[in-house]
């Protein structure tokens, strides 16, 4: 091959090449490239801002509430001082996710929340209805009526977003009006963060502020990637670490306010604790991953699945997870019914094992048991513990048994101390593991003067000997 082929040939692969890198950024697995010039440093986010601003929207919420009287104890000065209510207003952001007016924003900004009104990034101004409010994910679903298609964001991301991608914040920072900053992906997975029950933030260090919750974080493509939510912040202001819920979330929430469905609790019925190298060093593993099982409640769905105490999770649907909380989101984007894949090591062989998307068996609200009659419980409500209860009012989930849930003033019981959370462990000398042992017990010796009980307060045992006068 002559030498001026071969600069023919190396022209065009040269010449080429940027035209082969755009055809790539059409494509959803496109590979990440680093500005290498003056004028790519130069170029303009402006073309994606456009875009997606109009789905970006501002949610103004008004609450009712009562100021505290500093003088409620005292009896003279409480009847001249009275609690008077006072509106609280507040705002937030949020996202538009269907263009018949459905928006997504996170449940702290309409907690609470008697008049909800939407502002569109044209100013137009909408009341709005809440469809679904979530605490545990922080998440609320809103709709408004108009009359026509509203822009909107779509979040059916093809690829998952990764550590130092660039993103865009939207949102209306501190009710100055819309606000754009950009800054990268910083962490994914983050879940040693924040208050809800299924966290796996993405973090970022796009400037977010108060006002910004709900808003929009989106990628280079457009694409809404998660919902801000929180800032950590000793000032009140940014401080470059800003918190993201992720869109898979945000989707699940979505589908069930649109569908009028139960927002599913995926509860795994097994403890995991993160791998440490000591733990590695004993299975032999070559660092540390994954979370090791420990426990696993009866007929839940890690023992319908097949898992085992013993078995270290590796990943959950191909992502890697390092404790309870990952394993927990993995399983609560799922739908109910569908199954999660578990990669497992167990006895140094990694297996793959299909575990079932189930709600924590039992009530989240149970009916209470009135105990009556001359007892020592006489004027308690108990409920039987669940693991689905347990979630709902912040006890262990594998705690089981029968716990106080009211004591009536002026009753016996109340005479005798007992309060809210107490769990009841025994009566008689009988074992109390269902509220038909408890209601048993208390018939069969109402009226004995003398009743041993033994019960559990805030992980304290007591055990006094009560005796009725």
């Amino acid at each position: 091959m002559s030498t001026m082929i071969k600069h023919l040939l190396l022209a065009t692969l040269l010449f080429a090449a940027p035209v082969a890198a755009q055809e790539t950024d059409l494509t959803a697995n496109q590979d990440r490239i680093v500005p290498d010039s003056r004028v790519e440093m130069q170029l303009s986010f402006a073309p994606i801002v456009r875009d997606v601003a109009p789905a970006v929207v501002n949610v103004y919420s008004r609450r009712v509430v009562n100021n505290q009287n500093p003088f409620a104890n005292d009896p003279v000065f409480s009847r001249l001082f009275r609690s008077q209510p006072q509106e609280q207003n507040s705002l937030g952001s949020g996202v538009i996710v269907d263009h018949s007016g459905v928006i997504v924003t996170n449940n702290h900004v309409v907690a609470g929340a008697t008049e909800l009104r939407v502002v569109l990034a044209d100013r137009r101004e909408f009341e709005a209805t809440v469809l679904l409010t979530d605490e545990a994910t922080d998440l609320a679903v809103l709709k408004i009526e108009t009359d026509e298609p509203l822009a909107t964001l779509p979040f059916n991301m093809t690829d998952d977003p990764e550590v130092g991608d660039l993103v865009l914040a939207i949102g209306n920072p501190f009710g100055v009006g819309q606000t754009v900053t950009s800054g990268i992906v910083s962490a994914l997975a983050r879940t040693d963060v924040g208050q809800t029950d299924f966290a796996s933030f993405i973090q970022t260090d796009a400037a977010i502020n108060p006002g910004n919750s709900g808003g929009a974080l989106v990628d280079m493509r457009g694409q809404l990637i998660g919902i801000n939510s929180m800032i950590f912040s000793r000032s009140g202001g940014s401080n470059g670490i800003g918190f993201a819920i992720p869109v898979e979330l945000v989707r699940r929430v979505v589908d069930t306010a649109l569908s009028e469905g139960e927002l599913i609790r995926p509860w795994l019925g097994a403890r995991l604790q993160p791998v440490t190298s000591d733990i590695a060093s004993t299975f032999n593993m070559d660092r540390p991953r994954g979370a090791l099982i420990s426990e696993i409640y009866p007929h839940a769905a890690a023992d319908t699945g097949g898992l085992q105490q013993g078995d270290v999770v590796l990943a959950v649907d191909g992502h890697e997870i390092s404790n309870d909380a990952g394993a927990r989101f993995r399983l609560a984007i799922r739908a109910a019914g569908d199954d999660a894949r578990f990669t497992v090591l167990r006895s140094g062989r990694q297996i793959e094992l299909n575990v079932p998307v189930i709600a924590a068996p039992g009530a989240t609200t149970p009916e209470p048991l009135p105990v009556e009659g001359r007892n020592p419980l006489s004027g308690v409500s108990l409920v039987q513990l669940s693991p689905a209860f347990n979630e709902t009012v912040g006890l262990d989930p594998f705690l089981d048994g029968v716990v106080v849930m009211n004591v009536q003033r002026r009753s016996i019981a109340a005479r005798y101390g007992f309060r809210p959370g107490d769990r009841l462990v025994s009566l008689q000398g009988t074992a109390i593991n269902t509220l038909d042992d408890a209601a048993h017990i208390a018939e069969r010796f109402d009226g004995e003067r003398d009743w041993p009980i033994v019960l559990d307060r805030r992980g304290q045992r007591y055990e006094p000997t009560l005796r009725l006068y």
